[in-house]
């Protein structure tokens, strides 16, 4: 493909999408494909994704977590995006899990990964 082709079809992708509109404020996070974002706080779809993966986490962990709120998160795009959860368990308990959700067109399948126990609010949410 030569330069003038590139510029046609780049072109046209800019008018097929012209009509989004996207802002500063409107990207909540720094985001390259393969590394960890920026931290985030966790809104109502990190909850949800906490509430689907919590039996999964206590069945790993042989615990029964009476709270198991999500506190903040880092995601990570592969193909689909991995979520780095920070969660609150209960006094100064905190865990780190590991979802994965699959892409639209595999059914955005939530499935847990993995789990860190004995954190604390303070810990940063790092690559595990």
């Amino acid at each position: 493909m030569n330069f003038v082709e590139q510029a046609r079809i780049s072109s046209s992708n800019r008018q097929k999408f012209s009509h989004l509109k996207l802002s500063k404020s409107s990207i909540n996070a720094k985001m390259m494909c393969g590394g960890l974002a920026d931290v985030i706080n966790a809104d109502d779809e990190i909850q949800k994704i906490c509430d689907q993966v919590k039996p999964d986490a206590e069945k790993k962990t042989g615990k029964t977590y009476n709270v198991f709120t999500a506190k903040n998160y880092k995601s990570q795009v592969v193909a689909g995006t991995n979520y780095f959860i920070k969660v609150h368990v209960g006094e100064d308990d905190h865990v780190h899990i590991r979802v994965h959700k699959s892409l639209p067109y595999a059914g955005s399948v939530v499935k847990f990964a993995d789990i860190q126990e004995s954190k604390t609010h303070a810990d940063a949410i790092e690559y595990f």
